[in-house]
């Protein structure tokens, strides 16, 4: 799956101090709620938060602001900051409208990609394959996508596409072995629609690939007990 941090970064400018601890807070209260760690309707605890962290109260509040606007919190005025009640369908829905966005971006990048470029994804696929090491798989992963996201030359693009994989869980490659073989089968759909030069081919391939992907996310969430067992 495509993952945030890589997405469009050679169009942003290095983040502040300030802007580097929200990030680093809110990454961290992402982590804590697909790992069940933070379950939905949970209140965030912000000081708690914030000395766990080494940080002030201020770059928190910030974080829960971002992930508010994501959908992963809800901010109450004086009651605090909830982890929101995310449901499958939800998850699911989040992966339709990012398998559509990077359906576009792939469109763009069969036409856009140099021959270099189309090597290098090649490459990484090859290194992917090769690999059993879910963690280097991950990493591969990222690039492969991240490739293909900003070989379109598009601002908007990468900039949807980096706020949308935000809300998306990752490590499908550790915790969910199946996922590996559906993975590899879709990239190199994927690839071989960007080696013809069909855009319309190479964005349904992506498409279904992340869509795919929303069953198993939904599955990761559920054995990481993102859910009680009875909803």
């Amino acid at each position: 799956m495509a993952k945030s941090a890589s997405l469009g970064r050679s169009y942003r400018s290095s983040p502040s101090p300030m802007a580097s601890l929200k990030d680093l807070a809110a990454a961290e209260i992402r982590q804590r709620i697909f790992s069940g760690d933070l379950k939905p309707g949970s209140k965030v605890d912000q000081e708690t938060l914030a000395a766990e962290l080494g940080m002030s109260k201020l770059p928190v509040r910030e974080a829960l602001i971002s992930l508010d606007s994501e959908g992963l919190i809800h901010s109450i005025a004086r009651r605090g900051s909830f982890v929101a009640e995310l449901t499958r369908e939800d998850i699911r829905d989040h992966y339709q409208i990012f398998g559509t966005v990077a359906g576009l971006a792939a469109e763009r990048a069969a036409t856009a990609l140099t021959d270099d470029e189309l090597k290098r994804l090649a490459q990484t696929l090859d290194e992917m394959e090769s690999t059993d090491d879910p963690v280097r798989q991950e990493e591969l992963n990222h690039e492969f996508h991240r490739v293909i996201n900003i070989a379109g030359r598009s601002r908007r693009l990468t900039s949807v596409l980096g706020l949308l994989s935000k809300s998306l869980p990752s490590h499908f490659y550790e915790f969910h072995t199946s996922w590996s073989d559906t993975a590899h089968k879709d990239h190199r759909r994927i690839l071989r629609a960007l080696k013809a030069r069909n855009a319309d081919r190479a964005g349904r391939a992506m498409s279904d690939h992340l869509r795919r992907g929303a069953d198993h996310a939904v599955a990761f969430l559920e054995s990481a007990g993102f859910w009680d067992a009875e909803d």
